[in-house]
């Protein structure tokens, strides 16, 4: 069975086909929240409705190929399926349904024939440009069927230097975001994670780049030596407690060698996976991993994608980068719910939450842009270390107070690698009201927060009580929490709601309680978002 918010991202991509669109949209869905479920009921619910249909579904690694194909055989046992994949050893055609690697059917067009549907995994990897082997294959096969379709799925939809996947001339027409990260958090389906500023720091001064990017052999050069794998794994190990699964992200082959055999010697159990390593040993590093044999794992450029194991409690970004996929891809291998602990530790001795902000709100690659200019918007608590909001005026895991600084000349945006930190505002009053959405025609909640002097600006949220689903669940939930702190007289008011008087009523009430002394805040977009609600006793 699909979980709800699957269903809904199916029932979403279906009604952008249905509103008349044309062209190819991109599902975008959090690490962790389940793409190769989604693949199968795409797949099976295509070949159920129309028989004749003949899909493909292209992907970069074996394990993602073996991944969606297992989802497959479990949400539709014998299903017609063949996979084509030199490096699973399958090149199996002739099934209305094909799983293939990009690498090994790029040029293979002619084989594979008439395809009506390309599902990609993955899909932020397809070029811009009309080139390399995901634009030809895709070429070659319209050349074959002009109307192919093809539904891109990814949590990263953008490309370092080029921006989001839709600017042109990219292939995709739309994102179509149906859940995110909170609500996942929220709702238990993913763990929180947590980030902690690191004494020792690895500096890429001097590191030259190429295509937005650090060049590999030069960062490798600056960042892989003994000094900084010493004072490195002595801080992991110091930091990481009882912790029992840890994923180093390295800058290189070499890189991930050393941090292993610094482990070991330092009586950690580690090894080094890279591309380098046989396909047998791989999985049997792997599997030893899992049943925590092995307390650590070190690589480069291998477990970013396709490498699930929910138990993964500390990630070392130990590899500076500009590309903001890759910092979400690194920083998502901790997001699955854990067995043992609530929450995965990240330390990030690269700097990369600074560089790129909270996951929950990436700083998009624009083309043409400067990547790494302006102040980071971090800093870091004295007292514990959390990695919090520049403008933050507390920690928010410790509670200790941050001197008063000067304002910004910029509002800058929060940057605790989960953005659950803000700017605090004291309030002096608040008003609510019944808000009609221009967008949507639908009545919601409006509160109106003032504060004390006359120059404050306001801030106003907007609580959408009347939606169908997550969204208006969660709103309900709000509001009478706040409520029973306010003091406002709720006794009649949800049923004269409900008897059809409306919102003004429910507003009424809400004015007539006590507002919250304090208010933390962000921005969400363009609009505000209130973290927390303080009522002094």
């Amino acid at each position: 069975m699909l979980r709800e918010y699957q269903q809904r991202a199916i029932k979403d991509l279906y009604a952008w086909f249905e509103s008349g669109n044309h062209g190819n949209p991109c599902l975008v869905l959090p690490t962790g929240a389940g793409k190769s479920h989604i693949i199968a009921a795409l797949c099976k619910d295509a070949l159920h409705q129309w028989p004749e249909t003949r899909i493909l579904m292209l992907t970069h690694v074996k394990e993602l190929i073996e991944q969606n194909a297992a989802k497959l055989r479990l949400h539709w046992p014998g299903a017609p399926l063949g996979i084509y994949s030199a490096s699973i050893g399958k090149k199996q055609l002739g099934e209305p349904i094909t799983f293939a690697g990009i690498q090994s059917v790029r040029k293979k067009a002619s084989l594979l024939g008439h395809v009506d549907l390309v599902l990609i995994d993955e899909c932020h990897l397809v070029s811009h440009a009309d080139e390399g082997g995901y634009r030809s294959l895709l070429g070659d096969l319209t050349d074959i069927n002009p109307a192919l379709r093809v539904i891109g799925l990814t949590a990263t939809p953008y490309r370092l230097g080029h921006g989001l996947i839709t600017d042109k001339p990219a292939i995709f027409d739309a994102l179509i975001r149906s859940v995110d990260i909170d609500e996942l958090i929220h709702k238990g389906f993913l763990a929180p994670l947590r980030s902690k500023v690191t004494a020792h720091k690895l500096d890429t001064s001097g590191v030259h780049k190429r295509g937005g990017e650090y060049i590999e052999s030069e960062l490798q050069a600056a960042v892989d030596t003994d000094a900084n794998n010493a004072g490195v794994v002595a801080e992991v190990i110091r930091l990481a407690g009882e912790r029992k699964a840890w994923l180093f992200f390295c800058t290189g082959v070499d890189h991930a060698r050393h941090i292993a055999a610094e482990l070991v010697q330092r009586g950690i159990s580690a090894a080094c996976v890279t591309g380098e390593t046989p396909k047998k040993e791989r999985e049997q590093m792997l599997a030893a991993y899992k049943a925590g044999h092995l307390r650590a794992l070190t690589n480069a450029n291998v477990l970013t994608t396709g490498f699930d194991y929910p138990d993964i409690d500390l990630i070392a970004m130990l590899r500076p980068t500009m590309s903001p996929g890759l910092y979400v891809q690194m920083a998502g291998r901790g997001l699955r719910p854990k067995s043992h602990t609530d929450h995965c530790l990240v330390l990030d001795f690269a700097g990369v939450i600074a560089a790129h902000g909270p996951i929950t709100n990436i700083a998009v690659p624009v083309k043409g842009s400067k990547a790494g200019e302006g102040e980071a918007p971090t800093k870091a608590c004295e007292n514990c270390n959390e990695i919090c909001a520049i403008a933050a005026a507390a920690c928010p895991a410790c509670g200790a107070l941050f001197p008063l600084r000067e304002p910004p000349k910029l509002e800058l945006r929060d940057d605790d690698i989960m953005g659950l930190a803000g700017q605090e505002m004291q309030v002096g009053s608040w008003r609510w009201r019944k808000h009609v959405s221009q967008a949507s025609g639908k009545e919601m909640l409006a509160c109106t927060y003032y504060g004390r002097h006359l120059s404050d600006k306001s801030i106003t949220e907007y609580m959408p009580v009347l939606h169908d689903g997550y969204a208006g669940q969660k709103a309900v939930m709000q509001v009478v929490a706040m409520a029973t702190s306010c003091g406002a007289d709720m006794a009649d008011a949800y049923q004269r709601m409900r008897d059809g008087e409306g919102l003004e009523y429910f507003a009424h009430q809400m004015n007539s309680g006590k507002p919250p002394a304090r208010i933390e805040y962000r921005m969400d977009g363009k609009f505000h978002r209130v973290i927390k609600r303080l009522w002094d006793c």
